[in-house]
């Protein structure tokens, strides 16, 4: 996958200047280690990275019991390009100040419409950076990609890296249909 992804890089092909994240739960039947307890039952999150086009960036698999912002470090450990994303667009989910910080260090900008709890005084999105969120669509796209793979909808691997392996290959024939064309 990340040969695919380098080969991606090399031909110009990833549009980095606004990488969109989200997140999808998708419910183990088959039980096994990395799974979380939600409300809507035992399973995984797989989040994503998107490009501006919907190309993977970066993918991963974490257990869906912990909140998707603190999540977002581990997946941008795992990156396809060596080249940062200039900004990431994210839901109501990624809205925190901690992360906002996280993502400063690094020179990226975080935009994400504030969650309704904010209170005035600390509010740090205007509504110019926000105009991005709307082309947030594509990652959406992305993810129904990956769910087209019946493999990717349920968990049935008791094996953590066994399903990570399934969703890496679910990215690569993404990237591999770019490439190839």
């Amino acid at each position: 996958m990340r040969e695919a992804g380098r080969c991606i890089e090399d031909r110009g092909d990833y549009r980095l200047y606004e990488c969109y994240i989200d997140g999808t739960f998708c419910e183990a039947k088959g039980g096994g280690d990395g799974i979380g307890a939600t409300k809507a039952g035992k399973g995984v999150k797989i989040m994503v990275l998107g490009d501006a086009r919907g190309l993977p960036v970066s993918i991963g698999t974490m257990s869906a019991t912990p909140h998707e912002s603190p999540l977002v470090r581990r997946l941008m450990s795992f990156m396809l390009t060596e080249a940062q994303p200039e900004r990431v667009i994210g839901d109501k989910a990624y809205d925190s100040d901690q992360l906002d910080e996280e993502m400063a260090k690094q020179d990226i900008e975080r935009i994400a419409p504030h969650r309704c709890n904010r209170k005035p005084e600390n509010i740090t999105q205007d509504g110019r950076p926000l105009r991005r969120y709307a082309r947030r669509w594509t990652v959406e796209r992305t993810i129904a990609w990956l769910q087209n793979l019946r493999r990717l909808c349920i968990r049935w691997e008791k094996s953590t890296q066994l399903f990570r392996g399934f969703v890496h290959l679910g990215c690569a024939f993404l990237l591999l249909k770019e490439v190839l064309g």
